[in-house]
């Protein structure tokens, strides 16, 4: 008698537990592909029009000072579902192979590899065991499916790092794809999607990755726009017609998002993050005074846009400049929905004490040492911008970067380069500092050697049979002369 007394008190306390257990919130995670440090509205664009992500921006937190693990698509988005840096998951580059003339390559790079391991533990995986209903759409381009990354349900999502055959339908045997509107534009129907799946699942906490492919190229332009940003005034950093549709496109669907929510009573039960994958892409945008652009590991090709709204928690028209990076937002995502962390090593650190205003926290993180790795190439644009990189023929070379505190020091592999900056006095990067402040350039030199140490990181050193010194010299003053 006993024991089915305690049996029926266990039964009628669970439902009470459970009603008195606060809902756990939603998660809305908005990942643009490209989209640049000052591509917003929030950020500072003066011809760019995002006023529904304005709008989301003063409703919460503003990290002035966001990174993306990488300065292109895949190792960073492989960081971000990991919450890994590069030399774990060891996904380096878009793709394996060797990228930019060998005439021009002075190392054997590391080709790494370009599918992330199933062993590997998503933040998404994490959320789905924690009772989750979890929907990636848009681009995955980390395997050929991410169901079994964690995901119930993909809209989009493949191996491709691009949009299926363009913007506009068709789009092929894509999954969630194949059937759309021959007319609508491919953000459009994302945002749709979108839309439906938070008021479809009002009943049950939910997470969605909403991963634009938008801007990536080819800068495709949402017919609709053209005319109006035709014959608007062109801005003194931004100008470009067909960029400014593609991202009002993605705004107008934050938009259709947040209503949805507002019709379904979810709004406030709702955090959103609003982030990048990298830098912007240089010939169709600028991220000045930053220097760099997708590709490149200063400043311009991995500070990103972050906001992350959260009512009731996060104060709004908040601004926060401790540096975070990608890697950050596993333990975060994991910390707001109550889900457990994997046994397996992260990275990063949950951002909750900085978004709810701990002093303690802000303090601590400061002065967190942040690191980057790329023992790989990426080739310039054609016609591309010298301010944009360290020469006109690649905008990487092999290497790895530190940011502690206000100092970011860059270690280039091929000659053994070091290059220093003081961000809070040039945030430009304009002004190398590695041999004014040789105490200061051998101290970070020395802990970003241990890193790489400790993760194992592989360092280029194998001589590029394949390089000429003569057909590389000749490639730069042409390019030079050129004005490229």
């Amino acid at each position: 008698m006993k024991r089915v007394l305690l049996v029926v008190c266990a039964l009628v306390a669970a439902p009470l537990a459970a009603a008195a257990e606060p809902d756990r919130p939603n998660l809305l995670f908005v990942f643009l592909d490209d989209f640049g440090w000052r591509d917003a509205g929030f950020m500072g664009s003066d011809f760019y029009e995002t006023p529904h992500l304005d709008a989301l921006a003063s409703q919460g937190m503003i990290f002035t000072d966001a990174y993306s693990c990488a300065a292109n698509c895949a190792p960073a988005r492989a960081s971000l579902l990991s919450g890994q840096y590069t030399p774990r998951h060891e996904i380096y580059n878009v793709g394996t192979g060797p990228r930019g003339k060998a005439a021009h390559r002075r190392l054997e790079h590391i080709p790494g590899t370009d599918t992330l391991r199933p062993d590997i533990v998503t933040w998404a995986a994490c959320l789905q065991d924690a009772g989750y209903r979890t929907a990636t759409m848009g681009k995955w381009h980390l395997s050929d499916d991410p169901l079994p990354y964690g995901f119930d349900l993909n809209i989009g999502g493949t191996h491709s790092g691009g949009p299926p055959k363009g913007y506009y339908p068709p789009h092929g045997d894509v999954p969630g794809l194949s059937n759309v509107p021959h007319d609508e534009y491919i953000t459009d129907t994302l945002s749709r999607r979108a839309a439906a799946f938070v008021s479809e699942n009002r009943d049950r906490p939910w997470a969605l990755y909403l991963t634009h492919f938008a801007v990536h190229t080819p800068l495709q332009p949402k017919k609709e726009f053209v005319a109006k940003y035709e014959a608007k005034q062109p801005g003194q950093l931004h100008n470009h017609v067909a960029m400014a549709t593609m991202i009002q496109a993605v705004d107008d669907g934050v938009g259709e998002i947040v209503a949805a929510l507002d019709a379904s009573g979810q709004r406030d039960n709702t955090v959103i993050v609003f982030f990048s994958d990298n830098g912007g892409y240089g010939p169709a945008t600028d991220m000045a005074p930053l220097k760099g652009s997708k590709g490149t590991y200063y400043e311009g090709g991995i500070r990103e846009p972050l906001c992350v709204v959260w009512p009731g928690i996060v104060a709004p028209g908040s601004r926060c400049s401790v540096p975070v990076i990608g890697v950050d937002l596993f333990p975060t995502f994991c910390e707001i929905a109550g889900a457990r962390l994997p046994d397996q090593p992260l990275d990063g650190v949950s951002l909750v004490p900085l978004l709810t205003g701990d002093a303690t926290a802000h303090q601590q993180l400061a002065d967190r040492p942040l690191y980057w790795h790329f023992p790989a190439y990426l080739q310039s644009y054609s016609g591309g911008n010298n301010r944009e990189q360290r020469d006109p023929l690649f905008r990487s070379r092999p290497c790895s970067i530190i940011r502690q505190g206000r100092w970011k020091l860059h270690e280039y592999f091929e000659d053994g380069g070091l290059e220093l900056y003081d961000l809070e006095a040039d945030i430009g990067e304009s002004a190398n500092l590695a041999q004014t402040h040789p105490e200061k350039t051998a101290e970070l030199h020395t802990r970003l050697k241990a890193w790489r140490a400790n993760l194992s990181a592989p360092v280029p050193t194998t001589p590029n049979p394949r390089f000429s010194a003569e057909a590389e010299a000749r490639a730069i003053a042409e390019a030079l002369r050129g004005g490229g």
